[in-house]
């Protein structure tokens, strides 16, 4: 069958990443399958996100304008746990974007939140239904 197997963030600095990523995940209902010095891993029963230390640091965060990944999307359910979660990104390092277009910056009919980690990793937060 079609569809993602993992997806691997490389990080400069995991200690931050535990924090900010591993309350974000716990959120969306994923649950930390492993944990070792440099990494961990998590899954919401498929496919799952693995958070590893980079080999090759060239800088101390993520440029999500140059070539690569720009975000990555979950879905969320209900369009009032994007609410929930957009309200409490900010007390565990995640900075909301814009703000003055949220909920639907994605247009009328996508009811979306998008934050931002103190390591530039833009993670977009997706409803379900449209509110």
């Amino acid at each position: 069958m079609p569809g993602f197997h993992h997806v691997e963030v490389w990080v400069a600095d995991i200690a931050p990443a535990r924090e900010e990523w591993g309350w974000l995940l716990r959120e969306l209902g994923f649950v930390q399958e492993s944990v070792w010095d440099e990494g961990e891993s998590w899954s919401a029963g498929g496919p799952y996100l693995t958070l590893t230390v980079s080999p090759k640091l060239s800088g101390r965060t993520h440029d999500r304008r140059t070539p690569g990944v720009n975000h990555i999307a979950f879905g969320a359910g209900a369009p009032s746990e994007v609410d929930r979660i957009m309200a409490g990104a900010s007390s565990h390092g995640w900075s909301a974007l814009y703000e003055d277009r949220y909920p639907h910056a994605g247009g009328p009919q996508h009811y979306a939140g998008w934050i931002e980690n103190s390591a530039g990793f833009k993670v977009e937060i997706v409803a379900d239904e449209i509110a």
